[in-house]
């Protein structure tokens, strides 16, 4: 089939949503399935952001993308883009003349997603990737009552949708508050376990971390250095957990808004030697990262998955996270541990318990890579096959 794919999120911006929508188009023409993707234009300064030289992806004949004006916004990464709804976007969909068109959000380039479908006719389904309340915070406005508005559009948006997903059910529980009522469920973000798996021949540990400069007990976090991460939390256990392990580092991988108050209250806390601030990354540092590291720590009050988590976990490492929006649907007592959020003095004893209890930090690990084997590539791609042919059938 042929699948037009929206998203105002996309390459080279760092972020979740742009990876597991390339990871899924990658795996949906395996298949002999067309992919068009219709995303921002970004600028240079964007690409230089993210490391990345400044060229289109090529994700190979059955894949085009096509970029669309963009004007530059506020964003916890820095690089975030907003395309205006145009006519000309609406009429140009007709030339690839999909049998389905899959929005991934909902703000100028989803708006164009919506239109195109309803003008042209063609089955839509939406997938919402976002706590929408939590990045509010990047608004003018913060109130309340603004908070009240955005949800209301957001759930206007995804009625006008024939099919919905969201990566955990916080999302849907959220979105119903206010009226959400179609045709939904939960579907994962895919990982790429040919990248992220707990084992890899080529793989030496200990040269790694030579390299890397890991020479203690590793902490690793990874993804948007961003407020709403509230990586303070972290450094704050962090300082905490030194008292009784002295060479524990704590490795942050990501750009983002508030790195340099991170840097900061770092050094506030006597802890700035400990840790390091990688920058962005590519995915098969990442992985290596995470190889060779004791624990996964996540303090975000926004996610809805996290990308991040998951392939993590798909390298064997236990979590500690904290008890909001979806991370309980992927931490429990089998995998990690955990706290209420913005308890510092909590998430520290979590982490000495795993970094003094190997066997422990070996079962949790084992069985979080035994729990994400099926959010893997193969097993998402089918799964939207099967959504894609069951709207298609049903608008016939």
């Amino acid at each position: 089939m042929k699948i037009a794919i929206f998203s105002d999120n996309f390459y080279p911006e760092l972020s979740g949503i742009s990876d597991s929508i390339i990871t899924l188009a990658k795996e949906l023409v395996k298949s002999g399935n067309k992919i068009n993707f219709y995303a921002p234009r970004y600028s240079a300064k964007d690409y230089k952001k993210a490391k990345f030289i400044q060229q289109e992806l090529n994700l190979g004949e059955n894949v085009k993308i096509n970029r669309w004006f963009s004007f530059h916004y506020p964003s916890g990464t820095g690089q975030a883009r907003l395309a205006l709804p145009n006519p000309l976007h609406w009429a140009s969909l007709k030339k690839f003349n999909p049998d389905i068109i899959h929005t991934q959000l909902f703000f100028g380039i989803g708006l164009d997603a919506l239109i195109s479908a309803k003008i042209n006719r063609i089955p839509i389904v939406g997938t919402n990737h976002t706590a929408i309340t939590e990045f509010v915070r990047y608004s003018p406005i913060k109130t309340e009552w603004f908070k009240k508005i955005i949800m209301k559009y957001v759930v206007w948006y995804y009625n006008h949708c024939d099919y919905v997903s969201a990566p955990s059910q916080s999302v849907f529980d959220e979105m119903e508050q206010f009226g959400f009522k179609r045709p939904h469920k939960v579907i994962s973000n895919p990982i790429n376990f040919d990248i992220f798996n707990s084992a890899s021949l080529n793989y030496n540990m200990q040269k790694f971390k030579k390299e890397s400069g890991l020479s203690g007990a590793t902490l690793v976090c990874a993804g948007r250095l961003s407020p709403e991460k509230n990586i303070d939390v972290i450094i704050r256990a962090l300082a905490l957990v030194k008292q009784r392990f002295p060479e524990v580092i704590l490795v942050l991988a990501g750009h983002g808004s508030a790195a340099n108050g991170l840097k900061t209250l770092a050094r506030k806390l006597g802890v700035e030697k400990s840790v390091k601030f990688l920058g962005t990354v590519d995915q098969l540092t990442l992985a290596g990262l995470y190889r060779a590291s004791e624990l996964f720590v996540i303090s975000s009050t926004s996610e809805t998955q996290s990308m991040t988590l998951i392939q993590a976990m798909a390298c064997g490492l236990p979590a500690v996270g904290v008890r909001a929006r979806a991370l309980p649907e992927y931490i429990n007592d089998q995998r990690g541990f955990l706290v209420e959020p913005n308890n510092h003095v909590a998430f520290a004893e979590k982490i000495m318990i795993l970094l003094e209890n190997s066997a422990l930090r070996k079962k949790f690990g084992e069985n979080a890579a035994i729990f994400v084997k099926r959010f893997s590539a193969p097993n998402i791609a089918k799964e939207w096959e099967i959504v894609y042919s069951e709207v298609i059938s049903n608008r016939l």
